[in-house]
């Protein structure tokens, strides 16, 4: 953390998207942070926004900006992710990446010029900033202790690789509540495969494709399983906006047509028949699995196949399989099918079998208005806040950082929505869905995975309208821990709910 007493020198200000404090050189090239962290040297990627393609230099980097970007933007989730230091949507950041430099509030931050990155007050700091490391000792561990005691909420996290959900164990998590699959896509080889797929004319080359992704997937998802001994693993089927993948620039197109053996003009005009008008919207998650079976055929296979080699090791495996942004019934019934289906053939082959849950993300309003019907289907629900926020106030995620804390600054918001849970709005629609969800399925079990699962009163929210679980990055998973306990002891009485804090 930055030392509360240090002199500082502001530059800008953004939203806190992962909390930490780190110093190093301005850097405004993916591949250029890489190339400097493997010298040693300290980089902080700045960018005018993220994509895919960045993936790899933020890894490099000690902390990431974004001029544009919310809570939930790609920068913000795969920094989070990580435990690395991020500020995005700073809105007084103009970011020029070809001339290598930042402008803010009158000042200029060049190449190689040293700033410093206050995650947790979403502060960016001119120059080396005095930096202090916060000790956890003894008293937290007792405190914990005491939330695990008195919370009835169970807390897992969000959890995209092995490693991530190995930090999240350490952090007291009990499962893995959101496993992005699309964000295993994201380097090297992973990536090219994954274009192929998405700009295959047909279905035998997303066939040829998919058969690339399938042992990528199978062994991200066995070290999951070994990371969780036992504890329940909830795995999204792919949900991407497709343009967040599509190759930008003829360097790019050309390198997939290259990999793909196709021309680089058939290749361009591929690329520009699938850019759509509003992606988010748009051809992704089941829509995705339902106009390409094969796509979830792949991602049930490598889902089973793992589970049944992990469990040949002696290991328990619990899987849970999520079924993303289902608006009708018949979305969900057509996808389950698949991955039931396939469950089947695995089982069969490997001569075994696992149990496991097929269930939905509840992050569209007519999900939530119909749960009653989706219930017949799903054995679980996961609200998936960040888009249910987003479609329920009719806001893009991206681009609400530009004028939402002005709202907030004003009064016209109480808070930011994709921070704290909107429970006058979002979270009547998430009460009802749980309501309607239990009259069909008693035994309906229900979490949240958006990052609303770790802000403390969105936690309490939760356990009022009788969530079984919250999910959260692994860095917040204490906090939900806490804010579960203080949930538990309001109701019982034992806390003033007005005072309670975390």
């Amino acid at each position: 953390m930055v030392d509360p007493r240090a002199s500082v020198t502001l530059v800008a200000k953004g939203l806190p998207a992962s909390p930490g404090a780190a110093t190093g050189e301005a850097v405004f090239d993916a591949d250029e942070a890489e190339a400097l962290a493997h010298e040693g040297r300290k980089v902080i990627l700045i960018r005018p926004e993220t994509s895919p393609e960045d993936f790899h230099g933020i890894v490099a980097a000690q902390a990431v900006i974004t001029a544009r970007g919310g809570m939930t933007s790609h920068a913000a989730v795969v920094a989070r992710g990580m435990g690395k230091t991020c500020v995005v949507g700073a809105k007084d950041i103009e970011v020029d990446p070809a001339a290598g430099r930042l402008r803010a509030n009158g000042r200029v931050v060049k190449w190689g010029q040293l700033i410093t990155v206050d995650g947790t007050t979403g502060r960016v700091l001119l120059g080396a900033a005095k930096l202090v490391e916060p000790k956890l000792g003894s008293h937290y561990v007792k405190l914990m202790a005491w939330a695990d005691e008195h919370r009835r909420l169970r807390v897992r996290a969000n959890a995209d690789t092995p490693g991530d959900a190995k930090r999240a164990r350490e952090f007291g998590a009990e499962g893995v509540g959101l496993c992005r699959t699309e964000h295993m896509f994201f380097e090297g080889d992973r990536i090219t495969a994954m274009r192929e797929m998405i700009v295959a004319p047909d279905e035998a080359g997303r066939r040829r494709a998919l058969a690339k992704l399938l042992p990528m997937q199978r062994e991200d998802f066995e070290g999951i399983f070994e990371a969780m001994a036992g504890h329940p693993v909830t795995i999204r089927l792919l949900d991407p906006p497709l343009h967040e993948f599509l190759p930008h620039g003829k360097d790019e197109v050309g390198a997939l047509a290259r990999a793909m053996k196709l021309p680089a003009v058939r290749l361009e005009r591929l690329v520009a028949s699938l850019v759509e008008a509003n992606p988010m919207l748009g051809h992704r998650g089941c829509r995705l699995g339902i106009t390409y079976p094969e796509i979830t055929e792949m991602q049930a296979r490598a889902i089973f196949e793992a589970a049944c080699r992990v469990v040949s090791r002696g290991k328990k495996v619990t899987v849970e399989v999520m079924i993303p942004l289902v608006a009708l019934v018949e979305e969900l019934r057509r996808q389950t099918e698949i991955v039931r289906r396939v469950a089947r053939e695995v089982f069969q082959a490997e001569g075994r079998a696992v149990p496991y849950l097929v269930g939905t993300m509840i992050e569209l309003p007519r999900a939530a208005l119909t749960a009653d019907e989706i219930a017949k289907d799903a054995e679980f629900f996961s609200f998936g806040t960040n888009d249910l926020t987003q479609t329920t106030f009719g806001l893009s995620r991206d681009d609400a950082g530009r004028f939402l804390p002005f709202y907030v600054e004003h009064g016209i918001l109480k808070d930011d929505p994709f921070q704290v849970l909107d429970q006058e709005g979002v979270g009547k629609l998430i009460e009802l869905a749980v309501r309607l969800g239990r009259g069909t399925r008693a035994d309906l079990k229900i979490g949240i995975c958006g990052e609303h699962g770790g802000e403390p009163a969105s936690v309490k929210f939760c356990h009022h309208v009788g969530m079984n679980y919250v999910s959260c990055s692994p860095f917040r998973v204490p906090i939900a821990r806490l804010a579960a306990a203080q949930a538990a002891l309001e109701e019982q009485g034992v806390i003033n709910r007005t005072r309670a804090t975390v």
